[in-house]
């Protein structure tokens, strides 16, 4: 089986200083990648900047603007999260190119999935704002090429990200092709994401939100993919499947407080690529979003891989946790989940 993965320099020009989305993150991936000898058992995927017309499937024009002229005037906030250098539009744009292009890859078979390593990531932005570290949504915008280019019917995005995708959401929110499920620790960044948020008009009941409580864990995870992903998504029957991969609910992430270890990230992709192979003809596309523990974001990246590739054995340098507390009982919280979408 062919993987294959989105990289270029260009999305360390996205100059951030400080800031905990950072160039630094792409470079231990790649570092890591290369020093185990994974990255020459995958197969590059060259990105490109995405279009105005591809931008414009989700972002209004007049936005696309400001983003542009953002960059021109130098360094500067976007909002109190997300920070412009002035490389940032051009990053943004093989952001957003390089997961067409990964898609394209799939669709067309030259590999079975691939992932985009690509920043800034993607998915809080939305038709009118940046926010969350994001710009353009990358995998909205892709979704969409797949659906207007591909005539694909179906697509199913998988979100695993500790932060709800409240951008990607938005964008399909009326959608009844896109199925958009989300795992994220709820109460937390950007507030959105209950279980009543279920789509609207024709498309109510395709957007399958799970709010997870502070100290959810391998098992937790394990128990909603059972239980509510894996039904929703085999419901649905998509052709494709995209995932928001962000790395953020890993229990050595500072920016949220989970409990997932690299071999729960490895379990998550390996029930995803599952579902691929059964419906999607094993098409499936991964880009990055977040995940800010470097040694925990690129061990992690390279255990999804290793399933892609077919690898039996994940390593887990960090291991599994010290639990910060009693795990948490979130057996209402499925059924109720399950009520609302009619899984039995």
């Amino acid at each position: 089986m062919k993987a294959g993965y989105v990289y270029d320099p260009v999305y360390l020009k996205h100059e951030t200083g400080s800031h905990p989305e950072n160039a630094k993150r792409l470079e231990a991936v790649m570092a890591h990648l290369e020093e185990t000898g994974r990255l020459e058992q995958l197969t590059p995927v060259n990105p490109r900047p995405a279009t105005t017309e591809e931008l414009n499937y989700v972002h209004q024009a007049s936005y696309v603007s400001h983003i542009k002229d953002a960059a021109l005037e130098g360094f500067g906030w976007l909002d109190a999260d997300t920070i412009m250098s002035p490389d940032s539009y051009d990053a943004a744009l093989y952001a957003a190119g390089g997961v067409i292009e990964a898609t394209d890859a799939v669709i067309s078979g030259k590999v079975n999935s691939a992932f985009a390593l690509v920043r800034p990531p993607g998915h809080h932005a939305t038709a009118t704002a940046a926010m969350g570290f994001c710009l353009f949504n990358n995998i909205a915008i892709a979704a969409r090429h797949a659906l207007k280019k591909h005539k694909i019917e179906k697509v199913a995005i998988i979100d695993f990200d500790v932060h709800h995708g409240n951008g990607t959401q938005e964008a399909f929110d009326s959608d009844p092709q896109v199925l958009y499920i989300s795992t994220h620790q709820y109460p937390h960044y950007p507030g959105s994401g209950t279980i009543y948020e279920t789509g609207s008009g024709a498309a109510q009941g395709s957007k399958v939100n799970i709010p997870l409580p502070a100290g959810s864990g391998d098992d937790e995870y394990r128990q909603v993919f059972e239980q509510i992903i894996v039904p929703a998504t085999k419901r649905f029957r998509p052709e494709l499947i995209l995932v928001s991969a962000g790395y953020d609910p890993h229990w050595a992430d500072h920016l949220a407080m989970m409990e997932v270890s690299t071999t729960g990230f490895a379990g998550m992709v390996r029930t995803i690529k599952e579902l691929a192979d059964e419906f999607c003809d094993e098409k499936l596309v991964f880009t990055l979003e977040g995940g800010y523990n470097l040694k925990a974001l690129a061990a992690s990246v390279k255990a999804t891989f290793d399933v892609l590739l077919g690898n039996p054995d994940i390593e887990d340098p960090l291991g599994q946790p010290e639990r910060r507390g009693a795990a948490p009982d979130i057996s209402e919280l499925v059924t109720q989940i399950k009520e609302i979408h009619k899984i039995t």
